[in-house]
């Protein structure tokens, strides 16, 4: 006899604002037992200083967390200008301040310079991982270890505001660009260092920002269901997006009932002008219900790849 699974098998993705003063896997595990999912998985991680989009997959949209994780982010961030922190932000501990002495046309031309392709070599406080442990546990323990530069795009970046200290920007970046080295490489290329004091991610992917639910929103419907008497599912499953979303902008490929259920069962299937493309999303039907994941094989068959699963909720 089978495990019982703990939880329901609940299909979609939490646009949640994450709060500052929590880590992203703090978040997840709140939203998990809110809805009592099953499974969930977050979508590229935010410091705890950090608020904002933070897209959470429950149940089989977290085979699709992967394409959330490629895609570009927008962020929001606060810097200020005349000491440097051992973590790049107000978490850590100043280790060196230094007289800010810079005019608006050279803080201007500075960060013209990340503007376009670049190699960025990523904080010791991140959560990349060397020899299996993140960077951030060898840092607390004083440890430095080698990291390799990576190739990051900084599509656009916006001055908004500069007063005093103060600098207030907007970002617009490729997937595994780190804002607070940045902010650390803005601050040593002015002469005077600087710091993350506030980050907000804006968007991921297409994600619309209006869509985001605070875990004050999603506790108070929980509360509200209780009081009402009904349950929660009733309240909370409407403001799940589609597992879809993470993949929207894939190109589709729209299936038959025969060649849906040949997919299902994990056979390459011939489909005459699909699109050449490193991913495809299937849909099935008229419906165009969402399947899965694909790939073309060598054969320029659509062969399938993460396949939705899907299975009624026992109530």
């Amino acid at each position: 006899m089978g495990r019982r699974r703990k939880g329901r098998p609940i299909n979609g993705v939490v646009l949640l604002d994450k709060p500052t003063g929590i880590s992203s896997n703090d978040a997840l595990q709140k939203v998990k037992r809110i809805y009592f999912a099953e499974k969930a998985g977050h979508t590229g991680a935010l410091d705890p200083l950090a608020t904002g989009m933070l897209p959470i997959c429950l149940g089989e949209a977290t085979k699709f967390s992967q394409f959330l994780l490629d895609s570009d982010k927008r962020y929001r961030v606060i810097a200020k200008l005349g000491q440097r922190t051992d973590t790049s932000d107000s978490d850590g501990e100043v280790v060196e301040t230094r007289p800010v002495n810079v005019s608006h046309e050279t803080l201007e031309a500075c960060i013209d310079k990340f503007r376009g392709e670049s190699d960025q070599i990523p904080s010791m406080f991140s959560a990349l991982k060397y020899q299996g442990k993140p960077l951030y546990e060898y840092a607390r323990q004083g440890i430095e270890v080698p990291r390799e530069a990576r190739k990051i795009k900084v599509y656009e970046i916006l001055l908004h505001r500069f007063e005093g200290s103060e600098v207030e920007m907007e970002v617009h970046c490729s997937k595994g660009t780190y804002i607070r080295t940045i902010v650390d490489d803005l601050g040593e290329m002015l002469g005077c260092g600087a710091h993350v004091t506030m980050l907000r991610r804006t968007g991921v992917a297409n994600y619309p920002y209006d869509k985001m639910v605070t875990l004050e929103q999603l506790n108070e419907l929980l509360d509200q269901a209780h009081r009402d008497e009904v349950a929660p599912k009733e309240l909370l499953d409407p403001l799940l997006l589609p597992m879809d979303t993470a993949v929207e902008d894939l190109p589709e490929v729209n299936l038959n009932a025969e060649l849906t259920d040949l997919v299902q069962h994990g056979m390459p299937v011939q489909v005459f002008g699909v699109t050449d493309a490193p991913a495809l999303r299937m849909t099935s039907g008229e419906e165009r219900t969402f399947i899965g994941v694909a790939e073309l094989n060598d054969d320029g068959k659509v062969a399938p790849k993460r396949l939705v699963v899907f299975r009624d909720e026992v109530n």
